[in-house]
């Protein structure tokens, strides 16, 4: 390939992806039914016509978002456990994961944003691939939490799969009432983190 080819692939690839960060902005104010090409347009700095030579519809597009927010929340939230230092219990990587997904779905991530506040508007062929994401960011969870009960540090009559989706309910949930004006994201971080430790800590 050659190196005008290659700038142009370059070009076209970020293209794309402002395409994206502009849907992922708009769907995450607007919602599902109040999204619109034009303006997705408008917020990429792209003619409407131009979003069909990367996405083949409106749904292929919104699809994309949903995945994306899923997938980036899950790997994020991979990195920060892998990064726990060796003496944290696991009682400490749940904390830090329960930090981590709020931080990123309420502070860095439009696509996580959008991603959960829209679950339950697009159709539900959008939410395949979206879906199988979840499943395995659900997983990261369960493991998480068994290890904990294992350790000792959730009481043992706690039944996991039920603490583990309200907690992950709770805290999806947030992007709809949450306000920085009255309460800090740390303090809804502290009280989540606090919703662990003393609602199933041993």
């Amino acid at each position: 390939m050659s190196e005008g080819q290659d700038g142009a692939t370059a070009k076209s690839q970020r293209t794309r992806q402002r395409i994206l960060d502009a849907a992922a902005q708009v769907l995450s104010r607007k919602g599902y039914a109040g999204t619109r090409l034009t303006d997705v347009a408008e917020a990429a700095g792209v003619q409407a016509p131009a979003i069909y030579y990367y996405f083949g519809s409106r749904d292929d597009l919104v699809e994309e978002v949903m995945w994306a927010g899923a997938h980036r929340v899950r790997v994020h939230v991979e990195e920060v456990i892998a990064a726990a230092a060796p003496s944290a219990t696991p009682m400490d990587r749940i904390l830090a994961a329960v930090d981590a997904h709020l931080r990123y779905e309420l502070q860095i991530s439009d696509y996580t944003t959008a991603s959960v506040r829209n679950a339950g508007q697009v159709p539900e062929h959008l939410r395949v691939r979206p879906a199988a994401e979840e499943a395995a960011y659900s997983r990261i969870w369960r493991d998480l939490f068994h290890a904990a009960q294992d350790a000792g540090e959730l009481r043992p009559e706690i039944d996991l799969n039920i603490f583990r989706l309200l907690l992950l309910g709770s805290m999806n949930w947030a992007v709809e009432w949450w306000n920085p004006r009255t309460r800090t994201l740390d303090e809804l971080v502290r009280a989540t983190q606090d919703m662990v430790r003393f609602g199933a800590g041993a």
